[in-house]
């Protein structure tokens, strides 16, 4: 499959919506690494970089979108979702305002920034705020599907992806939709259910589970936020052991929100492979993969070790 990080889709995407949809795009000085720059590039006039100065990157995206045109502000999750909390909740969550946040480098898996950088309480502190939309795409045909819908309805969203370059998953042309989870693969022994760039590494351990003669089924779950409740249910229904994994803090996001549903179905059991209770670190993605247990094989690993200990 043909590799692509996700923020540069992203940027491309920007670019081709310009002319079907009216929106400015801001920045806080990391447009190169976020994507925006071919925005900034093509429609200048329509691109505002506020410096690095997060706060008040969010607080004029609320301003500017009070007049009735969409606004995306873009930065590193870190900066984004942390140091601008207080304005996203109460100049754009609290006022419903139109701002669409999108924010790359989320997660563990950046690389050699290390923890100060490494994100991994965004869909956590977004996901509680009422009426934030709260997306994580695997791939880029993903990634522009949703932020043409975003920009097609009313209100605040947040969408985050990672740095790297990923192996596209779904076909161009494949619905997807806010809200509806995608199943990528069918499991009678377990289900796995994913967001963002853990979905290929999901769809790799299915694979050596299999050779494992475990049959792992595998959904897709870009929308943490609202949660696809069906898709759950049903996984919980037909294969009784549910597995998270995110490049994300088990504490709050992906795993939280599906354990919220599976505790009031009443049916099933629920195994969280994320980042445990800490920090991250610096390193290679190869080195955080392996010692964070978010590669293919660990997450194979790990899922076989739930089945033998039933």
């Amino acid at each position: 499959m043909s590799k692509m990080a996700n923020r540069i889709v992203y940027g491309e995407a920007l670019c081709r919506l310009a002319g079907q949809h009216m929106f400015y795009v801001m920045d806080a000085d990391l447009s190169k690494a976020t994507g925006t720059k071919r925005f900034a590039d093509a429609y200048p006039e329509r691109f505002f970089d506020m410096g690095i100065a997060e706060q008040n990157l969010m607080a004029t995206a609320a301003g500017m979108s009070s007049f009735g045109t969409p606004v995306i502000a873009s930065t590193f999750a870190m900066f984004g979702a942390g140091r601008a909390y207080e304005q996203i909740r109460n100049s754009i969550a609290y006022p419903r305002a139109n701002v669409k946040i999108v924010c790359s480098h989320a997660g563990v898996m950046i690389g050699e920034d290390g923890a100060s950088h490494q994100c991994l309480e965004d869909l956590a502190l977004m996901r509680v705020l009422p009426g934030m939309t709260v997306l994580a795409p695997c791939d880029g045909w993903e990634t522009q599907s949703l932020l043409s819908q975003i920009l097609s309805e009313d209100g605040p969203c947040y969408m985050r992806f990672g740095r790297r370059e990923v192996e596209q998953v779904h076909k161009n042309g494949t619905p997807i939709r806010i809200g509806r989870a995608v199943r990528l693969r069918e499991g009678n022994d377990v289900s796995l259910i994913a967001c963002g760039e853990m979905v290929q590494e999901c769809l790799k351990a299915c694979e050596m589970l299999k050779e494992r003669g475990i049959s792992a089924g595998l959904i897709d779950m870009h929308t943490v936020k609202p949660l696809d409740r069906e898709a759950v249910c049903q996984a919980a229904k037909e294969t009784g052991l549910v597995v998270c994994v995110e490049d994300h803090s088990v504490i709050g996001g992906l795993s939280s929100a599906v354990a919220e549903v599976m505790a009031e179905y009443g049916r099933g059991r629920l195994a969280r492979i994320g980042i445990e209770d800490r920090f991250g670190c610096s390193g290679q993605y190869g080195y955080l993969a392996e010692h964070f247990g978010l590669s293919a094989a660990r997450i194979a690993e790990k899922v076989e070790a739930m089945k033998m200990g039933e």
